[in-house]
């Protein structure tokens, strides 16, 4: 009988389960490997940037691991390169080709919207210089200005409209591939991270940063720089027309108006960033809670929640009354400065027609050309206000890209050929192990150890003695402050981690599932399983009968974090998604604990028939399942203190694991004599 049957055997009395693991010997192939986003990282793990989402208390932070931070100049500058994306490819020369047909339609329809006012004079000075009868008036009327200034205001629309329909691919490619950058990122990022975030509050800052992407993208290709260019050509246009008064009463409005608004804006600007806080924190507060809705019902704290929502609540409502008193402040004020540069402007307007140099019709043009200039004034304002509230909305969501991983790829990597990715067992090495979740307080010290390839060892000890840190070292969450993790002979920071990961299955203690159907979840140890594959997987996870009783089979969704399945099922579900992995290397970390005898024993004889014959780790609590492995490693703060055989454990007089096994089988018997009293 292999090492592994004879675990599984003494797991029917309550243990463990298998998955797999493959891996070939390392190779001495070396080369360097691109890094994509992370630079490389310094060897100490850097704390993590705190951004809306991530907590970072009691985490110090020092000159070589601060934070980093992405500046309003470098989004705007990152923003501009997906409007003109570099390179030749089919996609690059379709947004810059959509870009340059937006430019041009913006600019026609500049040029066509600046005639209306100039059209509309000359109406009025044709009206005015006609006889006194209407009907002399309306032959004095060429019908030509009536259809040109008609068809001037529907051009200069048309072409608007038609620029935002050409421009909208662009916007919305940009938002799809920032957005996918972040979300790939985030999964680059370590355990470390994903332990300190808030899921609610990292949501709501990605959201709000994706919608921002669109408003600034078209600000900048649309609104500053034509701003900037109708702005001069009417004071020029004023200038020239009816003398420097008139553009000098134009830019003084201009500047003041624009002095006031940035001022303004920079102020509001704070307290926006207060209000996404707030609203981050209250998003967060909503799922923390609901996600511990049972908790919450077992001690009657519904009113307590609700009064802790509600706190947080009333301080977004404050800072979004605060954020809506500034921002009817800063309409007002802008209103005031351009009525009174306008009311200035008219009354030149009105003395030239009085002095007789002026017409009707001038004071029509310039009426008609300053509030052309007020809607490029309102974007001076709009554009400059909301880019700015756009970009505290942007900063946190562009800030998670510069979050640097602790967990370096390999200068140079160890290659994994084709060859190496096989079903044969790996051996696993820890070689004088240090590590420490903070640097205060070790979990591991000096840990060493191996597993033989094919061979099953299982890591047991008190909680807090360093059992499933062993796992998450291996599976690089989590890199070794000091000595070597090994597998076959190749340390695994010189590996790939995507081979790595490849190779190594994991049946975690704690199960967490997609909200999604259980043949989804099963299925995504191999996301090219069929669905035959995916029923044998279950059957041999004991979890088939169970999964055809509900109505809607292999199709039931499970819920968030697979809620609506009891802990059996889970863990069978985990079970049978590492199976359907089929990885050389096998990790449990107390796999079958939620399992009944029953159900442990009917998955132990499925595995003995197909005769796995993996390396395997189990991390166990009860030492009855991991009888027949072939050796126990027994940790104690952090250090191996004994290791051999379960035989040769328990004859050894007080011994760490001696005191262990007769400590649970007297508890065991305590049980047992108690149900017979029943």
């Amino acid at each position: 009988m292999s090492s592994m049957a004879r675990v599984w055997g003494a797991m029917a009395r309550g243990g463990v389960g298998p998955s797999s693991l493959r891996r070939r010997k390392a190779t001495s192939l070396l080369m360097h490997r691109a890094t994509g986003f992370q630079p490389r990282p310094s060897l100490s793990r850097p704390w993590h940037l705190h951004v809306a989402g991530i907590s970072t208390d009691n985490i110090k932070t020092t000159k070589h691991n601060e934070p980093p931070s992405t500046s309003s100049k470098e989004i705007l500058t990152s923003l501009a390169s997906y409007l003109w994306p570099h390179g030749t490819s089919k996609e690059a020369l379709a947004v810059k080709s959509r870009v340059a047909v937006s430019v041009g339609l913006l600019v026609a329809g500049k040029l066509i919207n600046i005639q209306v006012p100039f059209l509309f004079k000359e109406l009025v000075d044709l009206m005015g210089t006609s006889a006194a009868s209407p009907e002399a008036a309306l032959v004095a009327v060429p019908v030509s200005l009536v259809l040109g200034y008609g068809l001037a205001r529907f051009s200069a629309n048309a072409f608007q409209e038609l620029r935002a329909a050409v421009f909208a691919k662009v916007a919305q490619g940009t938002i799809r591939q920032v957005g996918r950058r972040v979300f790939e990122h985030l999964h680059t990022l370590d355990l470390r991270f994903h332990l300190n975030r808030q899921t609610g509050a990292l949501a709501r800052t990605i959201d709000r940063g994706s919608r921002s992407i669109d408003f600034v993208l078209r600000s900048l290709l649309f609104s500053v720089v034509p701003t900037a260019l109708e702005i001069g050509l009417v004071s020029g246009i004023m200038a020239h027309q009816f003398g420097w008064e008139y553009a000098a009463i134009t830019m003084g409005t201009l500047t003041a108006y624009t002095g006031f608004t940035i001022v303004v804006t920079q102020w509001r600007t704070d307290i926006r960033r207060r209000m996404n806080k707030l609203e981050n924190d209250a998003s967060g507060h909503v799922i923390d809670s609901l996600m511990n809705y049972e908790t919450v019902k077992y001690f009657n704290n519904e009113a307590h929640e609700a009064t802790k929502y509600d706190a947080t609540i009333k301080q977004y409502q404050d800072a979004s009354l605060t954020t809506q008193t500034s921002l009817s402040f800063l309409n007002a004020g802008q209103n005031a400065i351009f009525s009174a540069g306008l009311t200035a402007v008219m009354y030149l307007a009105t003395q030239g027609i009085v002095d007789g140099h002026l017409t009707v019709g001038d004071l029509v043009l310039v009426n008609g050309l300053l509030f052309q200039l007020s809607i490029p004034l309102n974007f001076i304002g709009s554009v400059y206000r909301d880019v700015r509230q756009s970009v505290v909305d942007m900063e946190a969501m562009f800030a998670l890209q510069a979050v640097p991983s602790s967990i370096p790829p390999p200068s140079f990597a160890t290659s994994l050929s084709s060859s190496s990715l096989t079903r044969s067992p790996k051996s696993i090495t820890f070689e004088n192990v240090s590590f420490g979740y903070r640097p205060d307080q070790p979990i591991l010290n000096g840990t060493s150890f191996t597993v033989p390839a094919g061979r099953t060892v299982a890591v047991v000890g008190s909680s807090g003695s360093g059992k499933s840190t062993i796992l998450r070292l291996l599976y690089r969450f989590y890199d070794a402050d000091g000595g070597r993790v090994l597998v076959d002979g190749a340390d695994v920071r010189d590996l790939p981690i995507d081979d790595l990961r490849r190779l190594i299955a994991v049946v975690p203690q704690d199960t967490v599932l997609f909200n999604d159907s259980i043949a989804y979840n099963i299925g995504y140890g191999n996301l090219s399983a069929s669905r035959d594959d995916i029923v044998h997987a279950a059957k041999v996870a004991q979890i088939h009968d169970s999964i055809v009783q509900f109505r809607d089979g292999y199709d039931t969704k499970v819920g968030e974090r697979g809620l609506k399945l009891s802990g059996g099922e889970k863990q069978r579900v985990a079970i049978a998604r590492a199976m359907l992995k089929d990885a050389p290397v096998l990790l449990f970390d107390e796999a079958t604990s939620a399992l009944d005898s029953e159900t442990e024993h009917e998955i132990v004889k499925q595995f003995k028939a197909i005769g796995l014959h993996k390396t395997t780790v189990i991390i166990a609590h009860r030492l009855s399942t991991i009888q027949d492995a072939d050796e126990i490693v027994v940790l104690d703060k952090g250090r191996v203190v004994e290791r051999g055989t379960h035989v040769e454990l328990v004859d050894r007089q007080g011994g760490k694991y001696a005191e262990m096994w007769h400590r649970q089988q007297h508890s065991k018997a305590s049980r047992h004599g108690d149900k017979e009293k029943e």
